[in-house]
């Protein structure tokens, strides 16, 4: 090329405006100061969403060793950094949850909130509902509030109904990632459902927080950054963006209230929750002058006011009486006359929305739908009323008002224009109004093909007035001639509206009444209809049916597509149900789905039979946890054998089926079953079966712990495994969402979270108390913490050593001892074994307060209200020195000299050191009659003679003087007045903590 051609290249190069390069995400590596520069642009490319999503999948991609096996994300410099950076855009969005879940999925959400919750200090291992959040600093109480706050919008978001996408031919190949991606969405959703109860008391705990609350900024993230061992407040108490008291309670009420309204729909209870919660959001949104921090949707809270109003019968709530309120008593009154006339009211003022009115018409025609008599004509003359308010605003008349022209009576007819009349404006109608309702005039004209019923029309007042004399004749010329047709033909033609409306519309309902049907036959019947009208798979009709994945390709693999239908909704209906505890129902659908697959699918039929056994545990396990004590039929049992025992080869098997077949077994005691008759290679291929078969194997010879340590060695070695990693990563801080950190290990038969799952269908205590010794011990090793161990039941039958205690994940088997024993005390809250664990576990988190209400609690419990003794193996030397530091390290100094003398050798020294503390917080002077060692009561009399303090000098001297303290007393007396003090001094402590 020439020197000239290269210059005119150049040049026309030069001369084309160019694109600006995207900015890429290791760049922001590089350059520390980049990434706020970049945010500040108007339209930033990539935005701060997508930045967080390429951050967030960078620092956890996984990576591989020199033998190509594939490690967890390495706890890196560089992953620090990118997990930093995502924490950085988030908080130049100012933490707008509204922004974040726009823009980013559920896990990637969780990832970078979870990472807020690590970087916030968080303290690791312990409940968000145990933290008070009064403590800790201000950024740290503000991380774990808006963790919360997206846990329960999640969960409400989650409700919504979603619209199924179909994959094209060019996105086959990305189905099995969405399907990850939806797993990992439901394991979340799962987690953070079971959780939501404590989310809300975090919250309504954070209501009850009067200061202003402090969120983390860019600047503190990097202070964070620049200092790995800050804590939760940086600098001071009040880096970050400050956000007021007002401003939090807002949006906390707002979301709160969002939670309890969905959760109205099966406690009705909760709208009065709601309805709160709201009402103190519109307060504060009023109160306030700013609400650059508030994100809420104003429109939505408005309807979530309106519907709290209705649904708590409350319409006194606010100064004035809304029209909605008016409506909505009407219809509680069952005034339904009256409702008609307010909407027809409503046709001149207009105040109700048009979505309101027909939200009214619907609730009327389902209640119609339902059976409830008398309520046709009152849905005709609301359709009619609609109508009118449609025509006079110019709006389209509804498919529901065409087909009622098909049919129509003089009376129908008579109540339109009765209708019209009242709704045009008494007193000089606007000019729009009357052009519209002529238009209308007109229209039902050529709607009405009856001759009587048109002169009805053309001859009442307002189609003369409406209507001038030349388009009234051209109208009545037209419906002579339309007339003389109809009577000429043989046959009447259909409406225009008879033909694709009324077949959309029947269509519609008939999949309404689908949805909310559970008897089977009437299913069929409607699903022929519908057959009939249209050939499509009408089992996607609700997103919500679903069927187990290990079943779909059996049940698609139906060639009749009636049947394939039948068969899909028949199950998913009957699974809901079962989930619900509707069991009589369910066993209706499955019964009806089992006798229609036996005629042709032998694989099918096996398949429901077992789903039916999985009903029928499921009905006994309920009422065993309702507190009924009757035993399982033999036949059922015989059944759980059988299944545990098939073999069938290519039949897909759920494997909760069989997880839930062995917690069965194991609750009802069928030990010598799971022992000695499982097959061995059942043992082998079912990983539910080789821990039941263990954990009955410890159960049965736990009376000699000798002759157990083989198998409870071989179980020790089972759970060792489901608590490992594959490499020592960084630990994330919050325990409360272990179960979904990707920190799971394939080395066990079974991930943590699916063992967690199945321990919690275990109700039988002697199996509970077994796994709960296990976990004890397998925590007091990874801790490696002799003075702080907790203590549990048969912990001598289990190993002292780990060969490779590296490898276990200590804050896992830290949250699973914990809500193991958490889920133990829901079934008996009265175990004093399980009692003084969870006790131990509050004492080395040191939850002193929680630990002391714990161990009283088992005192409790094994003396009918320390009415008796407390037996000495409930109160141990130990337990009793337990609770003499957690009195001490609450300043309660008087409480711990108490306890002091429960000791089996009186404790002086502690006593005496704990006398001498002025600054007590507990009654002091008032503990003194529950002393009854003389040698601290003169101590007690010397220091207060010492001090100065006459009245408290004179009370010891009185307690020394009781005559049944006296040392010369024999032996029983001064027993008797130790037992006595002792009673009386634990009434008054649980009367303090309980």
């Amino acid at each position: 090329m020439s020197v000239e051609a290269a210059d005119r290249v150049a040049a026309v190069t030069s001369s084309r405006p160019g694109t600006p390069l995207q900015t890429s995400w290791f760049e922001f590596l590089l350059d520390g100061s980049l990434l706020e520069n970049h945010l500040l642009k108007p339209n930033p490319d990539p935005t701060g969403v997508q930045l967080i999503i390429q951050f967030l999948e960078q620092a956890s991609k996984p990576s591989v060793n020199e033998q190509n096996q594939v490690q967890p994300p390495a706890d890196n410099r560089r992953n620090r950094t990118l997990k930093l950076l995502a924490l950085k855009v988030a908080a130049h969005l100012k933490w707008d949850l509204d922004v974040l879940e726009k823009g980013l999925t559920i896990p990637v959400l969780n990832m970078l909130l979870n990472e807020l919750l690590c970087v916030s200090k968080v303290p690791p291992g312990v409940k968000h509902v145990d933290l008070d959040l009064s403590t800790l600093p201000p950024t740290t109480a503000m991380a774990v509030v808006i963790y919360n706050r997206w846990a329960i919008r999640t969960i409400v978001l989650s409700s919504f109904p979603e619209k199924q996408t179909k994959p094209g031919p060019h996105q086959m190949n990305m189905l099995s990632i969405v399907q990850q991606e939806k797993e990992m969405t439901d394991n979340i959703l799962t987690v953070l459902k079971e959780q939501a109860t404590d989310s809300i008391s975090v919250l309504e705990g954070a209501l009850q927080l009067k200061k202003d609350f402090y969120v983390h900024t860019l600047r503190t993230l990097d202070l964070l950054a620049a200092d790995a061992a800050a804590n939760g407040e940086t600098e001071s108490s009040t880096a970050g963006l400050l956000i007021s008291a007002d401003e939090l309670h807002c949006q906390v009420h707002y979301d709160v209230g969002g939670i309890f309204f969905q959760q109205g729909c099966t406690d009705q209870s909760a709208y009065q929750k709601a309805r709160d919660h709201f009402r103190q959001t519109k307060e504060l949104l009023k109160k306030l002058d700013s609400t650059v921090h508030v994100h809420l949707d104003e429109k939505r809270l408005a309807g979530y006011w309106n519907a709290c109003k209705a649904l708590t019968e409350d319409c006194d709530s606010d100064s004035q009486t809304t029209g909605y309120d008016h409506i909505n008593s009407l219809i509680r009154a069952h005034s339904y006359q009256a409702v008609i006339e307010a909407f027809i009211k409503d046709n001149v003022s207009r105040s109700l929305p048009n979505n309101f009115r027909r939200s009214v018409l619907r609730e009327f025609l389902y209640k119609a739908q339902q059976g409830e008599s008398g309520l046709d004509q009152v849905c005709h003359k609301l359709c009619v009323c609609n109508a009118v308010r449609d025509a006079l605003e110019g709006e389209i008349l509804s498919v529901r008002f065409q087909q009622l022209l098909l049919k129509p009576s003089k009376r129908m007819v008579d109540f339109i224009l009765e209708v019209c009349t009242l709704s045009l404006e008494k007193e000089r109608p606007s000019e729009t109004s009357r052009k519209n309702m002529a238009i209308f005039m007109k229209t039902l004209c050529e709607s009405l093909e009856e001759l009587p019923l048109l002169f009805v029309v053309s001859s009442h007042k307002l189609f003369m007035e409406l209507l001038k004399e030349e388009e009234r004749k051209v109208l009545v010329e037209q419906m002579r001639k339309r007339s003389a047709t109809i009577n000429l033909s043989a046959k009447p033609l259909p409406s225009f509206y008879d033909i694709p409306a009324s077949a959309s519309v029947n269509i519609g309902q008939l999949e309404q009444q689908l949805i909310l049907l559970l008897e089977p036959r009437r299913i069929r019947q409607i699903l022929i209809e519908l057959h009939g009208m249209a050939e499509r798979p009408f089992w996607r009709v609700n997103s919500k049916w679903e069927v187990p994945p290990d079943y779909i390709n059996v049940i698609l693999g139906i060639k009749d597509n009636l049947t394939k239908d039948l068969v899909y909704i028949l199950m998913a209906k009957g699974l809901h149900c079962i989930s619900i505890k509707d069991f009589a129902h369910a066993r209706q659908l499955f019964s009806f789905c089992l006798e229609l697959v036996t005629e042709f699918s032998p694989k099918l039929r096996q398949v429901m039979l077992n789903e039916m056994l999985l009903l029928e545990v499921r009905a006994h396990e309920t009422m065993a946890a309702e507190g009924s004590k009757e035993r399982p039929p033999p036949d059922l049992v015989s059944r759980v054998r059988g299944y545990l025992e098939m073999r069938i080869h290519d039949l897909p098997l759920r494997q909760v089926v069989g997880e839930e077949c062995v917690a069965f077994m194991l609750n009802w005691r069928e030990n010598d079953y799971l022992t000695l008759q499982v097959p061995p290679s059942l043992v082998m291929n079912n990983p539910y079966i080789k821990i039941g078969q263990l954990l009955a194997s410890t159960c049965k010879e736990l009376p000699g712990p000798k002759e157990c340590r083989r198998t409870a060695k071989e179980l020790w070695e089972v759970v060792v495994q489901i608590c490992s990693m594959s490499i020592q990563h960084k630990r994330n801080s919050d325990g409360r969402v272990g179960l979904i950190k990707h920190r799971e290990s394939s080395m066990g038969i079974l991930y943590r979270s699916k063992f967690i799952t199945f321990i919690k269908k275990l109700r039988e205590p002697l199996v509970l108390t077994t796994l709960i010794s296990l976990f004890v011990r397998l925590h007091s090793i990874v801790r490696d913490d002799i003075v702080n161990e907790v203590t549990a039941e048969h912990l001598t039958i289990w190993p002292s050593t780990l060969a490779n205690i590296q490898a276990v994940d200590v804050e896992a088997v830290a949250v699973t001892v914990k809500e193991l024993v958490s889920y133990a005390l829901t079934l008996n809250p009265n175990n004093q074994s399980w009692l003084i664990t969870q006790a131990d576990i509050y004492f080395v988190t040191n939850q002193y307060s929680a630990a002391l209400n714990i161990y009283l609690q088992a005192g409790a419990v094994s003396s009918d209200f320390f009415t008796k003794a407390v037996p000495p193996d409930v109160y141990t030397d130990q337990v009793l020195k337990r609770m003499i530091k957690c009195c001490s390290m609450m300043n309660c100094h008087t409480q711990v000299a108490v306890l002091c003398q429960f000791l089996r050798e009186v404790d002086y020294m502690t006593a005496f050191k704990a006398l001498q503390e002025q600054n007590s917080h507990d009654a002091m002077d008032s503990f003194y009659d529950y002393i009854w060692d003389v040698t601290i009561l003169e101590y007690l009399t010397h220091i207060h003679h010492k001090r100065g303090e006459t009245e408290k000098r004179q009370i010891a001297i009185k307690a020394i003087g009781q005559a049944e303290l006296n040392t010369s007393n024999p032996e029983e007396v001064l027993q008797l007045a130790a037992q006595k003090r002792k009673k009386r001094f634990l009434q008054a402590m649980a009367k303090l903590y309980f």
